[in-house]
């Protein structure tokens, strides 16, 4: 076996994953098939990929003396989300490979800093403003407009941590919802399609795309992703080397998803970045000859990519939110399509406890 930071690692290494939900779940599953084996990380009992993983640490991100038994565990670390503290990556680092490394997380895990870095780069983002009081978020909305979002900086996903605001609505109450908390105000784009372009990136630079698929939120939470997609081929070609020119700037191995508004006039402007796979990319289990997490593992044992061409005419991914997991019995009847649980055995509103691939064969 390879030891520890060699470039490559060969069959019977372990691959650390900082994260044991359902990301996590599905790397491990990827891992397998290749021979390299998985420990994961997580602070929360009984998380989903403590069930598929070889051996895990359940253990709170400042324990530095779990940490760096985790370490020992693992020949490279990679995460399945952005919201690892950077000081556990950092420690982690000091002693064994982490891929995407710190710097990745620092950008990602505050929308401003993220908006200020792409915009950095001459990528197209949209409007924004930084709001550190309820003065500030005054002068944002007189300068961007009364059509808005307010979102904190740090932690918030699926909608939370948002409060959308237009004419008439009351600033203060706004500012109150989240917290008062350091905040971007971002400008509402008059988008015609929501879509990501997902990629991995290997140790050596090279790249491998997915096709982009049309993303339908609902609540704030990624219900259905669908290919075809709503790009043509420049303009798929434009998002691969926007997410291309990011993931280079940021030094990052593995999987990066970039998640944009196309508008009528064809224009791409970023909305977010995760240095990780993406519930948008889940399609590519049943339908790309590799998938989003296959090619993460790949990249970061330091294998080159393999490829990521669409299997199926099309291909349509829905997440099974809540109750929804609750028809299982009809979904396990469908004929052309692939159930993923998650084995989240508490069921809540809003929460993601699997999803449902359907395809359209050649």
């Amino acid at each position: 076996m390879s030891g520890k930071g060699s470039p490559r690692l060969e069959p019977g290494a372990t691959i650390g994953v900082l994260g044991g939900g359902q990301l996590g779940r599905m790397l491990a599953l990827a891992a397998a098939p290749l021979g390299l084996k998985v420990a994961v990380f997580d602070p929360a009992p009984g998380s989903p990929a403590f069930e598929v993983s070889g051996t895990h640490v359940c253990a709170d991100w400042d324990d530095e003396a779990a940490l760096a038994r985790f370490a020992d565990l693992c020949d490279v670390i990679t995460l399945e989300f952005e919201n690892v503290p950077v000081p556990a990556v950092e420690f982690l680092a000091a002693r064994v490979p982490v891929r995407p490394g710190a710097g990745s997380l620092r950008v990602s895990q505050d929308r401003l800093v993220e908006k200020e870095f792409i915009a950095g780069l001459g990528i197209a983002v949209a409007p924004f403003a930084a709001v550190g009081s309820l003065d500030s978020l005054q002068t944002a909305l007189a300068a961007l407009g009364p059509d808005a979002i307010l979102k904190t900086r740090r932690m918030g996903y699926d909608g939370k941590g948002q409060v959308r605001l237009s004419a008439g609505s009351d600033p203060g109450q706004a500012w109150q919802a989240i917290g008062e908390a350091p905040a971007i105000l971002e400008g509402v784009v008059p988008f015609v399609a929501e879509t990501s372009a997902i990629i991995a990136r290997g140790m050596d630079g090279a790249i491998a795309a997915w096709d982009c698929p049309r993303n339908d939120h609902h609540g704030g939470i990624l219900r259905r992703s669908s290919l075809p997609g709503p790009l043509d081929g420049p303009a798929q070609d434009r998002a691969v080397a926007i997410a291309g020119t990011i993931a280079a700037a940021l030094d990052h191995v593995g999987v990066l998803t970039v998640e944009f508004f196309l508008t009528a006039d064809g224009a791409l402007l970023v909305n977010e970045i995760a240095p990780r796979t993406h519930n948008s990319g889940h399609w590519s289990i049943e339908g790309a000859h590799a998938s989003q997490f296959t090619n993460n593992i790949r990249a970061v044992a330091g294998w080159p990519l393999a490829p990521t061409a669409r299997r199926f005419v099309a291909v349509e991914m829905i997440n099974l939110i809540g109750a929804d997991v609750l028809e299982v019995e009809k979904l396990i009847s469908e004929t052309d399509a692939w159930l993923h649980l998650y084995g989240k055995s508490d069921v809540r509103d809003g929460r993601k406890m699997g999803h449902i691939t359907r395809v359209c064969a050649l």
